[in-house]
């Protein structure tokens, strides 16, 4: 049985850049279809978001991803693991955890 895979849309699989606008949803990045293919092979992928669901459906139908994304939710669901552009993996010390929030930057700033 395949494990579960959630993936953030904005900042992940587009060129987002922290300019959120609900009407409008950034250029797929580069390399996202392969990854997403690849990810399939072994994993089930729900995309992960905060957009409404109808647009992040366009979206990825607009880009040919439907064939490897099994469901879009913005509800953190049982996974294996969730990738995402703003998340701090917790290794079991908060007073790391702290000092990694406090100096955390998104990847393309």
């Amino acid at each position: 049985m395949k494990k579960t895979i959630l993936v953030d849309l904005d900042g992940v699989l587009n060129e987002y850049t922290g300019k959120y606008d609900e009407n409008n949803i950034p250029q797929i990045r580069e390399g996202a279809f392969d990854f997403l293919k690849n990810l399939s092979q072994k994993f089930i992928v729900k995309i992960f978001t905060t957009r409404p669901k109808q647009p992040a459906l366009e979206w990825i139908k607009s880009n040919n991803l439907e064939q490897f994304i099994s469901d879009i939710t913005n509800t953190k669901e049982p996974a294996y693991v969730i990738v995402d552009d703003r998340c701090i993996n917790f290794g079991g010390n908060y007073s790391d955890t702290l000092e990694k929030i406090k100096n955390f930057k998104v990847w393309y700033k």
